[in-house]
């Protein structure tokens, strides 16, 4: 069986993923900050048949990313990496000129810092794997100049260079950084709750990654809505 790596999949986009890919018979090592809700989106999985390590830890730890690689060896290898956790910095948003320095380092380091390490410690099985894959969560606001959300976007261009780059480093694999737009998920929800009140489900946009995996698309950026055929 294939097997993934998905950080911040205890709700959201990474827990609708999650249980895409389990329905697939993947095999998955989850992450999450709470070992509650983590737990209880495992035990929602288990029923498809499938091997699942529920993993609660914090992904800027470094002991943490290599507990989380070591169990995709147990497993038998690593298929696809999904570096979906992230935070917003500061919520309420607020303008630059009064974003916390500290809250934007602590952004950097969940939403750029870690998914690099996650990487490096990752890249010796996805390299051995036939179809190995990096997954990065991107966002509009990473090429969007939006009002109060400076500090977040900064850390997600940032996430997009690196992936671009890393494709270039690595063309043996393949490396989505994938825009899913708006989502009906409580980050949006706390920077935008007009918005995520008439936005779609993740389990709406999880098709839209399906697709990358079936098609074995090129490396590159990518938003759900062209992948999904949506225009207008």
């Amino acid at each position: 069986m294939p097997v993934a790596i998905i950080t911040g999949a205890s709700r959201g986009l990474g827990r609708a993923l999650a249980h895409a890919l389990a329905g697939r018979g993947w095999d998955l090592v989850l992450d999450a900050r709470t070992a509650k809700a983590l737990e209880e989106a495992a035990d929602g999985l288990r029923g498809h048949g499938v091997e699942v390590a529920a993993l609660p830890g914090d992904v800027t730890d470094p002991a943490h990313r290599k507990e989380l690689v070591a169990a995709a060896a147990e497993f038998g290898g690593l298929d696809l990496l999904v570096n979906n956790a992230g935070i917003l910095g500061v919520e309420p948003l607020v303008p630059l000129e009064s974003h916390p320095l500290d809250r934007f380092r602590a952004a950097l380091e969940v939403n750029v810092v870690a998914p690099l390490g996650l990487i490096q410690e990752a890249l010796p099985l996805l390299r051995a794997a036939p179809e190995g894959a990096v997954l990065d969560i991107s966002s509009d606001a990473a090429v969007e100049a939006y009002r109060t959300w400076g500090g977040y976007g900064a850390t997600k261009a940032a996430l997009d260079q690196l992936s671009a780059v890393l494709a270039v480093e690595e063309p043996g694999l393949r490396v989505w950084w994938v825009d899913p737009g708006g989502m009906r998920t409580e980050m949006l929800a706390a920077a935008e709750p007009e918005e995520a009140a008439g936005a779609p489900l993740p389990e709406e946009v999880v098709p839209a990654f399906l697709r990358l995996l079936d098609e074995r698309a090129a490396s590159s950026r990518y938003t759900a809505p062209e992948l999904l055929g949506v225009t207008g």
